[in-house]
């Protein structure tokens, strides 16, 4: 619990140092209030500058980023379809083989299995 208290107690002495900072800053300054509010806002347009320019050029790396992904996908599509293809094409040429060999396998047997009243020697 002590813990908790001294974490509150540090925050608001941060917070009331910076507060002091600031208004000690704004007394002790150089120039003017009016100076001061003129310098300030030409700061904040210089930054909403940057960050626009910053904005755009993240936009431009994005769509970049993006134009390469799609390429690469397109590329792994098109390669796992013809392998897809390729493995079809040999998958159906192993299986007529295998029929071709179950076919070969099956008719001498058709033809050396006597049937039923042929073959038999007659009765003496």
């Amino acid at each position: 619990m002590s813990d908790k208290d001294e974490f509150g107690a540090f925050l608001i002495g941060f917070i009331v140092g910076g507060l002091t900072g600031a208004v000690t800053a704004l007394l002790l300054a150089p120039q003017s209030g009016e100076e001061t509010r003129v310098l300030i806002k030409e700061k904040a347009v210089e930054l909403k500058d940057k960050t626009a320019v910053s904005i755009d050029e993240a936009y431009k790396e994005a769509e970049k980023a993006a134009a390469q992904a799609r390429t690469s996908f397109d590329e792994l599509a098109n390669k796992t379809r013809e392998q897809a293809t390729e493995l079809t094409k040999k998958s159906q040429v192993v299986l007529e083989e295998q029929r071709s060999k179950i076919s070969d396998a099956i008719a001498p047997k058709k033809k050396t299995t006597p049937k039923p009243g042929e073959g038999e020697a007659p009765a003496a």
